[in-house]
């Protein structure tokens, strides 16, 4: 069995490097707040270009903090809008909902599956405040529309780069280009910790301050506390994992691109729907989706022919139970993309044979139109 993503295999590749972070950690008695956070926070900042890099313990933690640090700087309060793509992963809803903001949900493009920014301007009202932009399947969703728009309304500019590590745009990091950025290292993600982590980027003085208390209790001195904050650290085990894993991000990207590469060229199949070329630009394609019609007996076709899969996502936010104030929302392009998206494996360990073994086996399926 081909595996969508087999992580044990890609440990084992760099074990040697792995088990040293680790030893590292271990012999040091130090495993929270010390010199290995503080060496990822440094590298990461300047490999993604923001003066701050402030650790924590997941990506969602990452987006609550960011707007909850806006709203203690004022720039926010409960009930402002926050522009959002209807079809992202729902944590992204749930950092501004948890913080008394309100999501605006906007349809995506088809060709990219990012943000449609065609729409951004009906969506904008009295109450809209800022822009959560989501570099979804590792595809960067800026464009110079979505910029000139949101200067134009002095919109606050928050992106979601847990599936985009690496990710560039007009000579810059994602993560770099808006006014502050949550990153999840997730195990799956093309950067990824061996455990939950998180990171917010930010050229912002002020917010890095207020994020980092907020992490810490709401306290940037010890036992004096100016905000109600929380408890979001990222330890040090992961940080000296992710540490030795930035070392090889890039190369790892190269590999996704030459694989995606060869899936657009290869898979031909009328019942499939591939990428745009607009879908390949400006990508690290930490997710390879095709549409289809029939996704579920494709799932079960290839799950027979010995190749994983998975579906990003089932269920779209607006039709999830916990926001049951959406369900009568109709947001066609979001639940097209909900009902027919599978997702290929496509990951820096897969062989050529493998990839190909994946275009042959996607050619050969037939009767799903």
């Amino acid at each position: 069995m081909l595996k969508y993503f087999d992580l044990q295999r890609y440990t084992t590749q760099h074990r040697e490097q792995l088990q040293e972070a680790v030893r590292r950690v271990v012999d040091s008695g130090w495993y929270l707040l010390g010199n290995e956070v503080k060496a990822f926070e440094k590298a990461y900042a300047q490999y993604i270009g923001t003066r701050h890099c402030v650790a924590c313990g997941n990506g969602l933690d990452a987006l609550s903090l960011i707007f909850k640090a806006y709203m203690e700087k004022g720039r926010l309060k409960p009930g402002d809008e926050i522009l959002v793509p209807a079809n992202t992963y729902i944590a992204s809803i749930i950092s501004i909902t948890s913080n008394g903001l309100v999501p605006v949900l906007v349809e995506p493009r088809l060709d990219t599956f990012q943000l449609d920014e065609r729409l951004l301007t009906q969506h904008i009202g009295a109450r809209t405040r800022g822009m959560l932009i989501v570099h979804l399947y590792g595809k960067c969703a800026f464009t110079e529309e979505i910029v000139a728009t949101c200067k134009e309304h002095n919109l606050i500019v928050v992106e979601d780069n847990a599936q985009a590590h690496g990710c560039s745009w007009q000579g810059k990091r994602t993560g770099s280009i808006g006014h502050a950025a949550a990153h999840s290292f997730y195990p799956g993600k093309n950067l990824g910790a061996m455990g939950d982590a998180g990171a917010i980027t930010t050229n912002d003085d002020t917010l890095a301050d207020i994020v980092g208390a907020l992490a810490n209790y709401g306290s940037s001195k010890k036992y004096v506390f100016d905000y109600v904050g929380q408890n979001s650290r990222m330890d040090e085990m992961q940080a000296a994992v992710l540490n030795e894993k930035l070392k090889w991000l890039d190369n790892d990207n190269q590999r996704r691109l030459h694989i995606a590469k060869r899936y657009v060229d290869g898979i031909r199949n009328a019942a499939v729907t591939l990428p745009s070329t607009s879908f390949l630009s400006n990508n690290v394609f930490h997710i390879f989706p095709v549409l289809c019609a029939k996704r579920d007996e494709l799932q079960r076709e290839l799950q027979q022919r010995g190749i994983e899969t998975i579906i990003h996502y089932p269920i779209p936010p607006h039709r999830q139970k916990c926001y049951a104030q959406w369900n009568s929302l109709s947001l066609p392009l979001t639940e097209r993309i909900h009902r027919e998206e599978l997702s290929l494996p496509l990951n820096p360990t897969m062989t050529d044979a493998e990839a190909e073994m994946v275009i042959t086996q996607m050619c050969d399926i037939r009767g799903l139109l």
